[in-house]
C-alpha cells in the first residue's frame, strides 16, 4: 500500500492507497475521532478484490495526522467534509465512490450537495441525515422527551457507556478495556460479540497513531446546519443507504429517512449490524458496496477517475 501526507492549511493528514490506479477509486471516510484503522484491512482487501482502488485518511486530530489543541485551531464539519476532496486531490482522483459511515455519513451528504462532480456515487452506512439534530437528541435521549423530527433517539444506555470517554484511561490496558466495551454495546445482540478481535482491532489503531489516548475534537466541531437536509432534494449522485437493524445510535427507520431525502436513493437494512463493522458482515457489506458503485455507472455520464 502506498502512504501520503496531505497539506491541508497548517495540517497533514495521514492517507493510504490500496489497489491499481487503473481501476476506479473508492474513498472511506472513517466516523467521529475515528482515524482511517477504523475499516479494516479485510475490508479495504475485499474491495480491492472487487475491482476498485480504494483510499482511506486519517482525520485531523486522529491516527497519524497532525493533532492540535482545538480552542487554538478550531474548524466546522464542513472542513471535515472538504478534508476528503483534499486527499482526493493529492490522490490525483477526479471522482470516486465515497462510502461514509456514523459521521462519515454525515460527511458525504455534504459532499454529494457541495462536490456532486467528484462523487460516482455515495454510500452512507449507520448515520443520521442532514435534518437530524443528533447532537439535541443525545440531549433529549436521557430525559425521554420526543425528537422534533419524530425519529427514535439514540439508546440513552448506549450513550452513557461512550460517555466514559470523557475520563482518560489511566494505562493503556484500561483504554483498550474500555474501548471494547463500547464496540461491545455498539454492535447489538444478534451477533456473538468477539472480544479478542475488537481488542486486536484497537491495538492496531493505536499502534498506527502512535499514542493510546482516545481523540475527541470532532465533538467540538461546529455541526453542519440543518436546513441543509432539505437540499439533498436535488442531489443527484446515485445513493446507497445501510441502515443497521441494532444500531443503537441511529435505529431504523433513520436509514429510509435519508433515503427519502433523495430524489432516488436505495435503503437496505442489515439485521444483525449494529453501529459498527463486524467481521461476520466485513463480506456483506464490501458486496452491497461494490455493487452499487458499479450500478451508479449506469445512472451518471462518463468521467475522468483521474485528474
Amino acid at each position: 500500500m502506498a502512504e501520503q501526507f496531505v497539506a491541508v492549511e497548517q495540517r497533514a493528514l495521514w492517507s493510504e492507497c490500496a489497489g491499481s490506479n487503473a481501476d476506479e477509486t473508492i474513498l472511506l471516510i472513517a466516523g467521529a475521532n475515528a482515524s482511517a484503522m477504523m475499516w479494516p484491512d479485510e475490508f479495504v482487501d475485499l474491495l480491492v478484490a472487487s475491482g476498485f482502488q480504494v483510499l482511506r485518511y486519517d482525520h485531523r486530530d486522529t491516527g497519524r495526522s497532525t493533532c492540535l489543541e482545538f480552542e487554538s485551531a478550531p474548524y466546522s464539519l464542513q472542513a471535515l467534509a472538504d478534508d476528503a476532496i483534499a486527499v482526493l486531490d493529492a490522490w490525483q482522483v477526479e471522482r470516486a465512490h465515497v462510502v461514509g459511515l456514523s459521521i462519515g455519513a454525515t460527511l458525504g451528504q455534504v459532499l454529494a450537495l457541495d462536490y456532486p462532480e467528484r462523487l460516482h456515487s455515495l454510500t452512507v452506512m449507520c448515520g443520521a441525515a442532514l435534518d437530524v439534530d443528533f447532537v439535541g437528541n443525545i440531549g433529549r435521549a436521557f430525559p425521554g422527551e420526543p425528537s422534533p423530527d419524530g425519529l427514535p433517539l439514540p439508546d440513552k444506555d448506549v450513550l452513557a457507556v461512550l460517555a466514559a470517554r470523557a475520563e482518560p484511561s489511566a494505562t493503556r490496558e484500561a483504554e483498550l478495556a474500555r474501548r471494547v466495551a463500547e464496540w461491545r454495546v455498539l454492535c447489538g445482540d444478534m451477533l456473538a460479540f468477539d472480544a479478542a478481535d475488537w481488542r486486536a482491532r484497537e491495538q492496531r489503531c493505536i499502534e498506527h497513531a502512535g499514542y493510546w489516548q482516545q481523540p475527541a475534537n470532532h465533538g467540538q466541531a461546529a455541526p453542519i446546519p440543518l436546513e441543509r437536509g432539505q437540499a439533498l432534494a436535488h442531489a443527484q449522485v446515485p445513493c446507497l443507504v445501510i441502515q443497521g437493524g441494532q444500531d443503537p445510535l441511529n435505529p431504523p427507520p433513520h436509514g429510509t429517512h435519508i433515503a427519502d431525502l433523495f430524489p432516488a436513493a436505495r435503503c437496505i437494512e442489515i439485521p444483525a449490524l449494529g453501529h459498527c463493522l463486524p467481521s461476520a458482515l466485513l463480506a456483506e457489506i464490501a458486496r452491497e458496496i461494490s455493487r452499487h458503485a458499479r450500478a451508479s455507472r449506469a445512472q451518471r455520464p462518463a468521467a475522468p477517475n483521474r485528474l
